[in-house]
């Protein structure tokens, strides 16, 4: 029994691991499909986004399908449709088709992390299930580790295709483990609330469409993002509106947000996760485009990150006990704000130990944050609002990756615009010096390649100073929820850490 449970183990990780890395192995990959696909900055993150919201909406859907055709027979079907998505993705040509087939792919794979933590709870018993859970957080920690090194190993021997290709072997062997290993469940009558899913999709597809698309069209003076934007707060207006009605029947639950350490464990948690993916976002197209380093290297200067979390999250596990989430809390949030605003001392000359440190300062923090907040999203609600709550933490936290994804690099591109017009002012025939400048090149003013050379660094200078505005708002944001700590309730005992789940209120 104890060698098939690890069959069983090593099965649902491998799907799992297999997710979680493709939410970042194609980050440091973007500047390379940005050529390859003719897109610009803004356009390109359309690969991360789309795969993050789908990921996010259909997530809900996951325990209706487990009971209508059973956990096997859903693992199998979503880990062969992963696949099959991955290999269309890598296949495609243009940018269109790629955000296609990655919006594909993460429906395909919304199921894979809730199927796994499923099946690990049922095949382990009530005293084994903390070990089972400290395998399931594993992988939550390798996948970013793991993610933007390999994605940079594979674009640079092979192609960015590859960061696609490389899920069929690995699909294939969790497909192979899953069919000969996993059991099967019994199959149970469920009702699904259509609408309120319908709602969700609504919402979250007309709000990504607004972050993506808004500086191409111009944000507000185009009707077209005016109509997306109205859409979307009426999606989210019908959905607040309908799951009330239902009262707590429907596709979430707010009553759990009566929950006031939920609630603010959840916040801080969306601020973490809208400050790691927006800044995870940028980071390859500093060093690759603007420093043109190598993608592998990008890969391995993003690596520490994950392992300087891992770090804390073990020590973060033994602490909280002794402290409570607080001060863990407001460590993390502070450690993470001042490598992110570290990173604004970043420029086109930075050493490669100024470049690492920050992250991983930013590293430590968001290990430290992690186990406390989710120790304290959980410890005041019953037991039988924990699946419920899992769900919509796991919704806020891709609500909030692809809004810092597409805020990021909307950001980036609105100051490089606004920093290009101001610094092209200083180029003119009265400033000493610039002449001083091309005199020691050789060059005259009015030369071709003097306006070519000044055209490029036009263009890298614009490109660092938005890095460096971005980078600094949102240090500040995460400055700005540490007030939200005082909201917590106070007293270990209280908040369940020692003891059993309190009853919310």
């Amino acid at each position: 029994m104890a060698s098939k449970r690890l069959l069983i183990t090593w099965t649902v990780m491998i799907a799992a691991v297999m997710q979680i890395v493709d939410t970042t192995i194609v980050v440091v990959a973007l500047p390379h499909m940005e050529g390859s696909l003719s897109a610009t900055p803004d356009e390109i993150t359309w690969v991360l986004t789309s795969y993050l919201v789908a990921s996010g909406v259909f997530m809900p859907l996951t325990g209706y399908f487990s009971d209508r055709i059973g956990q096997k027979r859903y693992l199998l079907i979503s880990i062969a449709f992963f696949m099959l998505t991955s290999g269309l993705t890598g296949l495609a040509q243009t940018l269109d088709q790629v955000v296609l087939f990655r919006l594909l792919q993460g429906i395909a794979g919304a199921a894979l992390m809730p199927l796994a933590q499923a099946i690990l709870i049922k095949n382990y018993p009530p005293e084994e299930r903390g070990k089972a859970m400290a395998i399931f957080g594993l992988a939550a920690i390798v996948g970013p580790i793991v993610g933007p090194t390999l994605g940079g190993y594979l674009t640079q021997v092979a192609s960015w295709r590859w960061a696609f290709f490389i899920n069929i072997p690995i699909g294939l062997l969790a497909l192979g483990g899953a069919w000969l290993y996993i059991p099967e469940t019994p199959l149970r009558p469920r009702r699904m609330d259509w609408t309120g899913f319908a709602y969700l999709v609504i919402a979250l597809g007309a709000m990504q469409l607004v972050l993506d698309r808004g500086t191409q069209y111009g944000w507000y003076s185009s009707p077209y993002i005016v109509t997306a934007t109205v859409l979307s707060a009426l999606g989210y207006a019908l959905l607040m509106y309908h799951v009330s009605a239902k009262h707590g029947a429907g596709i979430v639950d707010l009553r759990l947000f009566k929950d006031r350490n939920f609630s603010v464990s959840n916040l801080i948690f969306a601020s973490i996760m809208f400050n790691l993916f927006g800044v995870l976002t940028l980071q390859p197209m500093f060093t690759e485009s603007l420093l043109n380093m190598p993608v592998l290297t990008t890969g391995l200067i993003l690596a520490p990150r994950g392992v300087a979390a891992a770090i804390t999250m073990q020590l973060a596990g033994r602490f909280l006990n002794r402290t409570g989430p607080r001060p863990l809390v407001l460590a993390g949030v502070l450690l993470a704000a001042v490598g992110t605003i570290a990173m604004a001392r970043y420029n086109l000359s930075v050493g490669l130990w100024w470049l690492i440190w920050p992250i991983i300062l930013q590293g430590f923090g968001m290990g430290l944050v992690f186990v406390p907040l989710t120790t304290l999203a959980f410890a005041t609600l019953r037991p039988d609002q924990t699946a419920e709550a899992a769900g919509l933490r796991q919704l806020i936290r891709t609500i909030a990756a692809s809004t810092g994804t597409a805020a990021s690099t909307g950001l980036t591109v609105h100051f490089a615009q606004q920093d290009w017009n101001q610094l092209g002012g200083y180029i003119n025939p009265f400033n000493p010096a610039l002449l001083h400048y091309f005199s020691h090149l050789h060059l005259f003013y009015k030369s071709p390649l003097a306006a070519q050379l000044l055209g490029r660094l036009l263009d890298q200078q614009s490109q660092m100073t938005a890095l460096i505005h971005v980078f600094e708002l949102f240090g500040m944001a995460l400055f700005a929820t540490i007030p939200l700590l005082l909201l917590i309730k106070r007293g270990r005992a209280h908040l369940g850490i020692t003891g059993t789940p309190q009853k919310a209120g």
